[in-house]
């Protein structure tokens, strides 16, 4: 048996990541959004982040492109931004009643798109592949 009888780890993986991100961007835009909106609204819904770089390294864009998306949304009324009374150069950012309401729709959307992923798929081997996907980004990193 060679190395080479199976596909190797990194290509089934990369092949499986673009299947799987594929189908989640597409069931995002049938519930009306995309993943740089959904990642943006529960970023901004979690209050996790505290400037608008560290949303856009959390998204996987740049600043720019963060800027232009944050610009979009405000003109759909999605969310608000205002300059921080205390630190002139940071926005806050807060989601508006359409942006919690999109929000909510794909926040649904993903939760459907993550029980579709687990079908026929025992929590024990679920939790088993979290750990190999832990390891396999450590020996990535490594």
């Amino acid at each position: 048996m060679t190395p080479f009888d199976r596909p190797p780890v990194g290509m089934n993986l990369a092949r499986t990541a673009k299947v799987v991100a594929q189908a989640f961007d597409a069931a995002l835009v049938e519930a009306g959004g995309t993943l740089p909106v959904w990642l943006t609204l529960l970023s901004v819904k979690s209050k996790e982040l505290a400037n608008q770089r560290e949303l856009a390294g959390m998204i996987g864009i740049q600043g720019a492109t963060l800027t232009h998306h944050l610009n979009a949304m405000e003109a759909q009324g999605l969310l608000t931004r205002r300059r921080d009374p205390e630190n002139r150069r940071v926005h806050q950012v807060a989601l508006t009643d359409a942006g919690e309401a999109l929000f909510e729709k794909l926040r649904t959307a993903a939760l459907a798109f993550d029980k579709r992923l687990r079908t026929g798929i025992a929590d024990e081997r679920l939790a088993e592949f979290a750990v190999v996907l832990a390891a396999l980004r450590a020996n990535a990193g490594g």
